[in-house]
């Protein structure tokens, strides 16, 4: 029988964790730690971090792992590279649910850049109203250019002052939708957008709204991370872990 590490904290990993619970099958789900009330499922949880590639190691060990289901966001890069790591080490099986990219369609205006340097860097002279659709961890180096006026979308209240001298928060979770976020657009006179290539249902009502009302996205692209086992569905990585199970 497989006990596994539901690597968690989106959407994504919430029906993963629902599917394993149906399943019948013995899982761990474990958060980051970093929203304030995070949605949990019907499996035993842990908050935190697991101290590097040692740490998880030796955590997966104590526990008896034998599968490791890497849900996390797709920019939750660090924590990635760790689970590949410390499955390698260990010998053990590990798959990602990913979640596909956003693709662009006709009407779009991305510019497609690497990281969050390159998008300080690409955003205009002249002072701008940007929609930062990036998270709280990735703000600091807009600091650099403080001319712009920021629109910051966030799960939980900032706890400490923004590093952004002109900045409006709205605090709001998802799934949105493509006529409240237009409205949102509309409401902030957005010139442009900031957004991670995330994939998903739940964050893209933005790139739709975007689309209708004519408005550039600097889009970011996913960090690159080693080889590993992909799925897409909830229902592929269970058949994954049967293929899988050392038992079978």
């Amino acid at each position: 029988m497989p006990r596994i590490l539901l690597l968690g904290g989106t959407q994504d990993a919430a029906e993963m964790a629902a599917a394993l619970a149906t399943a019948g099958l013995e899982a761990v789900y474990s958060l980051a730690g970093r929203t304030a009330a995070p949605t949990r499922p019907d499996l035993p949880t842990r908050i935190g971090g697991f101290g590097g590639v040692a740490g998880l190691a030796q955590w997966l060990a104590a526990n008896r792992i034998t599968h490791v289901i890497d849900a996390t966001h797709p920019f939750a890069a660090q924590m990635s590279r760790n689970a590949i790591a410390a499955c390698a080490a260990a010998g053990l099986p590990l798959v990602a649910l990913q979640r596909p990219e956003w693709q662009p369609e006709p009407g779009d205006r991305w510019t497609r850049l690497p990281d969050i340097a390159a998008a300080v860097a690409h955003l205009p002279d002249a002072p701008a109203r940007v929609f930062l659709a990036i998270g709280r961890q990735t703000l600091a180096p807009f600091a650099a250019r403080p001319e712009h006026h920021y629109l910051l979308r966030l799960v939980d209240p900032p706890e400490a002052p923004l590093p952004l001298p002109q900045a409006e928060v709205v605090v709001d979770r998802g799934p949105f939708t493509v006529a409240g976020d237009t409205a949102l657009l509309r409401r902030f006179r957005a010139d442009l957008i900031v957004a991670k290539n995330a994939g998903g249902r739940g964050a893209s009502a933005k790139i739709a709204a975007a689309r209708a009302l004519g408005l550039p996205i600097l889009m970011i692209d996913r960090p690159a991370l080693p080889d590993r086992a992909t799925v897409t569905t909830p229902a592929e990585a269970i058949h994954w872990l049967h293929a899988t199970d050392r038992g079978v």
